[in-house]
């Protein structure tokens, strides 16, 4: 079973979600048509995939956004920089 830990953030880059998924592409789809709209993705508009990691087991990606929730914003810029220094959407990779 494959598995993802992603980031997803607004337009003006500000908010940052981090996540976790056994279908990268439906939950990215999920938080661009905002459908749970109370959630924090469709309040605060993170629907712009700018991070990912693969894994082969959903506790291994679990364990992994654990890991980026407890760490700082500069760990999370950090990572989506080294990845993504444009920060494009990358949902259109997929």
């Amino acid at each position: 079973m494959t598995a993802w830990t992603y980031i997803t953030t607004n337009k003006s880059n500000r908010v940052l979600y981090t996540g976790v998924t056994s279908n990268i592409k439906s939950r990215t789809e999920s938080h661009k048509t905002k459908k749970y709209p109370n959630s924090f993705t469709a309040r605060y508009n993170a629907d712009k995939l700018v991070w990912f990691e693969e894994f082969t087991s959903i506790i291994d990606a679990s364990k992994r956004e654990k890991q980026i929730k407890a760490g700082s914003r500069a760990k999370k810029l950090k990572l989506i920089n080294e990845m993504n220094p444009e920060w494009k959407d990358l949902y259109k990779t997929l």
